[in-house]
């Protein structure tokens, strides 16, 4: 399995070279290409990416707002998401069901409910390929069935909005916001997952020094064992 990150930069005004566009990610498998979420800095580029599919964490803009011209391929989401586009001319729309898998060129996927937000409600997905297994989260205050979700893990790719303070909320009696870097390698400890790296990268990140946010971010993952890093715009990694 490869994963290709091109882009990691949160719903924020901020940029830097290194996180220009909004998080979106690339799985590929023997040919085989998907891409989950695609935001408004990718409008009108859906094309040019040879996708089989654009799969959804949640309705948000910077997740889902380069659909607003509709997309080349089906459209994975939740039926609420998928309500929340409503208007989109997304013409091949395919709803996703917590916990029931489905396989998109030989990648299967199992959307889990996370906390995130109450009026556009988010999944994260465990992404399968081969043998080797990751969880894509990149908006999250918590996993809602955090073990299962993390169990056997090769890599956790999670929110990068904060690196030791949640940005956390309440609406509606639920959590709403971001877990920050910290508590997200808290969970990968816990959970003996060995690597983990962040995106969806909010300003503490983007307009921080990258050498010394780096630093922080692998000290905090070596006290719980785990090799943390931060993502970047084409990064790549290959899952072998």
């Amino acid at each position: 399995m490869k994963l290709g990150f091109l882009g990691t930069r949160g719903e924020i005004e901020a940029r830097a070279a290194r996180h220009r566009r909004h998080s979106s990610l690339l799985v590929a498998y023997r040919g085989g290409r998907v891409i989950v979420d695609w935001g408004d800095d990718w409008r009108g580029e859906g094309g040019r990416l040879r996708s089989a599919a654009i799969v959804l964490t949640h309705a948000h803009p910077d997740h889902a707002g380069g659909l607003r011209d509709g997309a080349p391929c089906p459209v994975y989401a939740t039926a609420v998401a998928l309500e929340a586009l409503r208007r989109y001319p997304i013409e091949r729309r395919r709803v996703v069901k917590p916990h029931r898998p489905f396989r998109l060129r030989g990648i299967r996927f199992e959307p889990f409910p996370v906390e995130h937000s109450v009026r556009a409600p988010a999944v994260g997905y465990r992404i399968e390929a081969g043998r080797k297994t990751i969880f894509y989260a990149p908006d999250l205050v918590e996993i809602v069935d955090e073990r299962e979700a993390l169990a056997g893990l090769d890599l956790y790719v999670g929110d990068g909005a904060a690196v030791t303070r949640s940005i956390v909320r309440r609406r509606e009696g639920k959590p709403i916001g971001h877990a920050s870097i910290r508590a997200q390698l808290d969970w990968c400890g816990a959970a003996e997952v060995p690597r983990a790296v962040f995106t969806h990268c909010g300003s503490e990140v983007v307009k921080g020094d990258a050498r010394a946010v780096a630093a922080r971010v692998r000290a905090l993952g070596r006290e719980r064992g785990v090799r943390a890093e931060i993502a970047h715009d084409g990064l790549e990694i290959t899952l072998r």
